[in-house]
């Protein structure tokens, strides 16, 4: 198995990882499964979100659970094949492109999801126990306080600290310590109505409203 650290001028190596991943996180499962259902554009509905959430605001929970599953293998895919093949260095590089196409899909003038579903994903082609740590922590919290958004917040926030002083697996800490940051961020509205406590609670009912209304989105994937 070559290693990529060894390599000269493995730059175009780096970048060809970066963009397979980029390109099969940029897939909008959830746009694509609903247009295929014959239910229009995800993206007018709701939060204007490709995630699981605006998802599941359609009423079809197959196509929520769906774009949930094809949200998080893509960036397992992603991770795996180039791991595989060239290393966990250049796996860390393809799950960094996989996530950003998810967040930042190009197909989409760069309006993607919120990251879990990818970011778990990833977690879970890179370092599987952790995945399930960081899954546990979320139905915990999703049980405890019924908040979507405070749940993948929690988990996702839990996971580089693990994989650093539990696990110690520092590569991985430091590439999840990134993309916890870029999902945080992802976040900002969700953590903005948690504080004021109008977040919306798993279970609670909301119509299929148009994404002008700002109707509040529970964490989407």
């Amino acid at each position: 198995m070559p290693d990529p650290i060894s390599w000269e001028f493995a730059w175009p190596y780096y970048l060809a990882a970066l963009a397979f991943g980029y390109l099969l996180g940029s897939i909008p499962f959830g746009l694509i499964f609903t247009r295929m259902a014959g239910l229009g554009d995800i993206r007018s509905i709701g939060s204007g979100n490709i995630g699981t959430t605006n998802v599941l605001r359609t009423g079809k929970k197959s196509l929520a659970a769906a774009t949930l599953l094809g949200d998080a293998l893509k960036g397992t895919v992603a991770v795996l094949v180039v791991g595989m093949n060239f290393g966990q260095d250049m796996a860390l590089v393809a799950g960094l492109g996989a996530f950003l196409g998810h967040l930042f899909p190009v197909w989409l003038k760069f309006k993607g999801g919120k990251g879990v579903a990818t970011y778990l994903g990833i977690l879970l082609g890179l370092y599987w126990p952790m995945f399930i740590v960081c899954a546990l922590i979320w139905v915990a919290m999703a049980f405890l306080f019924r908040y979507s958004s405070l749940s993948a917040l929690t988990a996702t926030l839990a996971t580089p600290i693990l994989l650093f002083f539990v696990f110690n697996q520092v590569q991985i800490a430091e590439m999840f310590l990134l993309l916890t940051i870029l999902l945080w961020a992802k976040h900002h509205e969700n953590i903005g109505r948690l504080l004021k406590g109008g977040e919306s609670k798993i279970g609670s009912k909301s119509k299929a409203a148009p994404a002008a209304s700002a109707e509040p989105d529970g964490g989407g994937a």
